[in-house]
């Protein structure tokens, strides 16, 4: 039985997230709450890549440190491919708007490798040191301590025009607005939106405990790798 079809559960899952994420975090929020905007917080990219660690933990649960690691690799390798490749096919068939130009998909894919391999791979490692001292509290702060790195790689990489020589930038995260749409201090749309993604991040990771004891509670003690 070959790696990928014994842990393809795994693998297809955050292939699945990675990919729809790396193409919702181009994509703000509209509307208001208030006289807050959506758009100057939060992109819909925030609400699926917090799973990502969900599927990280329950590998790490089911099957120890070495084999997550290998998922976290082999499902990244598959989700940057296919966030290159999709989104000109989702213009191209009229599911998206705008066309994304391939040196901009590029600086994201490099932004995501780089947030995502740092994170993932610290959750795993916090995980599993936790779990050795008996702490249940391992996938929560696993994923806490994981999302904050992940947001501040991801969006200084995807979005600050310090890492301009990665491709090119996005005018309207650069724009000046109101941090966190409230507040009368303005910066750069993009680290409103790195506070707005992180936020969601910490509160999903709080809520994933749910699926992740449910699915976990099935499994009386980790698989052989």
């Amino acid at each position: 039985m070959t790696f990928l079809s014994r842990y393809l559960p795994f693998v297809a899952s955050m292939a699945i997230v990675v990919v729809a994420s790396n193409i919702l975090v181009q994509f703000p929020m509209q509307g208001t709450v208030g006289g807050l905007a959506l758009a100057d917080i939060l992109t819909w990219g925030a609400f699926t890549y917090p799973f990502s660690f969900l599927v990280t933990d329950l590998a790490n649960r089911r099957y120890g440190p070495a084999v997550a690691r290998r998922i976290v690799f082999v499902g990244f390798a598959l989700a940057v491919v296919c966030s290159i490749v999709i989104p000109p096919l989702l213009f191209r068939f009229g599911l998206t708007e705008f066309e994304t130009a391939a040196a901009r998909l590029a600086r994201i894919a490099m932004a995501s490798g780089t947030a995502f391999l740092t994170a993932q791979l610290l959750d795993v490692t916090v995980f599993n040191w936790l779990r050795r001292q008996s702490w249940w509290r391992a996938p929560i702060f696993g994923s806490l301590v994981g999302s904050v790195f992940d947001t501040m790689v991801f969006f200084s990489i995807a979005f600050s025009a310090a890492f301009a020589f990665a491709g090119p930038s996005d005018a309207f995260a650069l724009e000046s607005a109101p941090l966190l749409g409230i507040f009368p201090h303005e910066t750069m749309r993009w680290l409103s939106w790195a506070l707005g993604d992180l936020s969601v991040k910490l509160l999903i990771a709080v809520f994933a405990l749910i699926p992740y004891r449910l699915i976990a509670a099935r499994w009386t003690q980790p698989l052989p790798a």
